[in-house]
């Protein structure tokens, strides 16, 4: 299995394929398009972008934040996305309009953020200092997360697959909270690429704590190597 490996980058760059430009059309499947983004170092500059960037809803939600950190990772992430957006489409970024796709479960429109036409699908994750975003013309879905405490792994353990679980206790302490974050940002990528996210039960499906991904019917899983003290994974639905 492919990983996918990058240096740490600080304005939004490209882990993987050719990147947007204009008039250029999105990245074939099943290669999907990486991006990674330093909150620190674009902070500055996404807050500037952000008034004639986000949308207004996006903007009412940057502000409800309580914690500073939480809302640079928010108008970090969004505001890549829509200047990457417009470059792919060949638009202002301001322009972008994202929809939300119908909910799996009740049909309600507050699913996976969308393009109204569908033709370039997206993801994007962040947590404290990075953002990732993936784009592709097939689902796909994409995280990266903060190492967990070994406190965590202690509690978190019955939201594993049972093999994953059964994995992770044959190794030696120290090791667990890497392996159980490998094995959260694979089970989060690919529960997002679905388009179901956390709504459905991260324990119904495998998808292996070692080094490599396991096969996923259906799925490309990667394994995307950033800055220390982080794990990242992308799901891309293949034909």
């Amino acid at each position: 299995m492919t990983t996918l490996t990058v240096p740490r980058l600080l304005l939004p760059r490209r882990l993987t394929g050719p990147g947007p430009g204009p008039g250029r059309t999105p990245a074939p499947a099943p290669g999907p398009e990486v991006w990674l983004v330093d909150t620190t170092a674009y902070r500055s500059h996404a807050h500037r972008q952000a008034p004639h960037t986000l949308d207004a809803q996006e903007l009412a939600r940057a502000a409800e934040f309580v914690r500073a950190a939480d809302r640079d990772s928010y108008v970090c992430a969004h505001v890549a996305l829509r200047r990457l957006l417009g470059a792919y489409l060949d638009i202002a970024p301001g322009d972008v309009t994202v929809e939300r796709a119908p909910c799996l479960h009740c049909d309600e429109p507050h699913g996976r953020p969308v393009l109204p036409d569908g033709a370039l699908h997206f993801s994007l994750s962040h947590c404290t200092g990075l953002s990732l975003l993936a784009f592709a013309t097939a689902p796909v879905g994409v995280d990266v997360e903060e190492l967990v405490t070994p406190a965590t792994v202690l509690e978190a353990s019955d939201v594993l697959h049972p093999r994953e679980a059964a994995e992770l206790a044959l190794l030696p302490a120290a090791e667990r909270p890497a392996a159980f974050t490998r094995v959260w940002t694979r089970k989060e990528a690919y529960l997002k690429g679905l388009g179901v996210g956390l709504s459905a039960d991260p324990a119904a499906d495998y998808v292996g704590s070692g080094h490599d991904p396991a096969l996923v019917p259906g799925w490309l899983l990667t394994d995307v190597v950033v800055p220390e003290g982080h794990c990242a994974a992308v799901a891309l639905r293949t034909p």
